[in-house]
């Protein structure tokens, strides 16, 4: 297929083998986006580039990484830094598992925060910086809906999506007069591989709370182009979350007194 002009740049997406990133892939790519696949199976990742660019015409590049490991995260980094063609990033690299805390490995969980917060940290810095240079550019954090209910999820896992969630808000807030769109984007439960590699049985979830990783990937870009923030693709009506948020923010003026509050006296 002759390649059509590209007039959106490049998207770099990380854990772009399987999953929801697979599916990011194929969607940017039928935006008219060429593309960078960033994931540690290299077989994968050629066959969806192949596969993306026989039925798109898009330029693909595949490059195998680790993001946790030093050496391999700053090479991706450096190719934020240093490609002017790359217009978007898709910090969507992230693993969670069902071990319950005490019985979990504790280099397990050290990956888990090295993947989930320090590489989409790092990679967050990098893009940001080169977009706000450029006065364009866009920034998607997949974190997951756990934020509202992190009872759910692995304790380190809940944490790490809190963390991905009050990150994005706030560089959000500081990009945005730099020409830079910011979303995170917190799905529900998603039918990926994800859920067999940490471990948990999807078929002791409820009935109808899986949404495919097509829909969840086709609702964030929708919720994208409507300039959202923070993109909730399953929730239906979001009154409830921005009743959650007036009452957070009302609280902030309770929390930051001088006084200790009477019931410590």
């Amino acid at each position: 297929m002759q390649q059509p002009d590209n007039s959106k740049g490049k998207a770099l997406i990380t854990g772009a083998s399987t999953g929801i990133g697979a599916l990011y892939a194929d969607r940017l790519a039928k935006r008219g986006y060429d593309l960078i696949l960033v994931a540690r199976n290299t077989a994968q990742l050629d066959a969806l580039a192949a596969r993306l660019t026989a039925e798109t015409g898009r330029a693909m590049e595949v490059v195998t990484a680790d993001l946790t490991q030093g050496a391999q995260l700053l090479q991706i980094e450096s190719i934020l830094r240093d490609d002017p063609a790359i217009s978007m990033l898709v910090n969507n690299a992230g693993f969670s598992n069902s071990t319950p805390f005490i019985d979990a490995d504790a280099g397990a969980l050290e990956a888990m925060i090295a993947l989930n917060i320090v590489a989409l940290t790092r990679l967050s810095h990098a893009a940001a910086r080169a977009f706000a240079a450029r006065k364009a550019g866009i920034l998607i954090n997949v974190g997951s809906g756990v934020v509202v209910m992190p009872e759910l999820a692995n304790e380190v896992y809940g944490g790490s999506k809190a963390y991905v969630l009050n990150f994005t808000r706030n560089i959000a807030a500081q990009l945005a007069p730099h020409g830079v769109q910011v979303q995170v984007v917190l799905p529900g439960a998603v039918l990926t591989e994800a859920w067999e590699r940490s471990g948990t049985d999807v078929g002791l979830l409820p009935a109808g709370v899986m949404m495919s990783a097509g829909d969840l990937v086709d609702g964030a870009l929708a919720g994208l182009d409507q300039g959202e923030t923070i993109t909730f693709p399953s929730m239906e009506d979001v009154s409830s979350w921005e009743a959650m948020e007036a009452a957070r923010t009302a609280m902030a003026a309770k929390v930051f007194q001088a006084q200790v509050a009477s019931r410590y006296r």
